[in-house]
């Protein structure tokens, strides 16, 4: 699919707590995740550029040792191999991710 109106795109479970829907190209994947209220990524690292913008709500996010909360519209850039992780609050999320596709 090359369009998507995140207002009514389908998301589906992909983990508890985390709605998505993931289109997967040859190179890059891109990723609307919707994150329950109450959850935490207490951090992982992966060897491949990320991205994103929240869509709606609040999340709490570190990038290496920068810690940041970011609401509606703003963005974040995580460069490969840098520990990263998150927590949302008494809301749920909504994110548009972007990835360099791991090969």
């Amino acid at each position: 699919m090359a369009f998507w109106n995140l207002d009514t795109l389908r998301l589906e479970e992909f983990r508890p707590g985390i709605l998505s829907k993931a289109e997967i190209g040859d190179n890059l994947i891109m990723v609307v995740m919707e994150i329950e209220a109450e959850k935490e990524d207490r951090g992982h690292s992966h060897n491949y550029d990320q991205c994103g913008i929240v869509v709606d709500g609040k999340i709490e996010m570190y990038i290496g040792k920068e810690r940041r909360i970011l609401t509606s519209n703003e963005s974040y850039f995580i460069p490969s191999g840098l520990q990263h992780g998150w927590k949302t609050f008494d809301e749920s999320v909504k994110l548009l991710d972007v990835s360099i596709k791991d090969s």
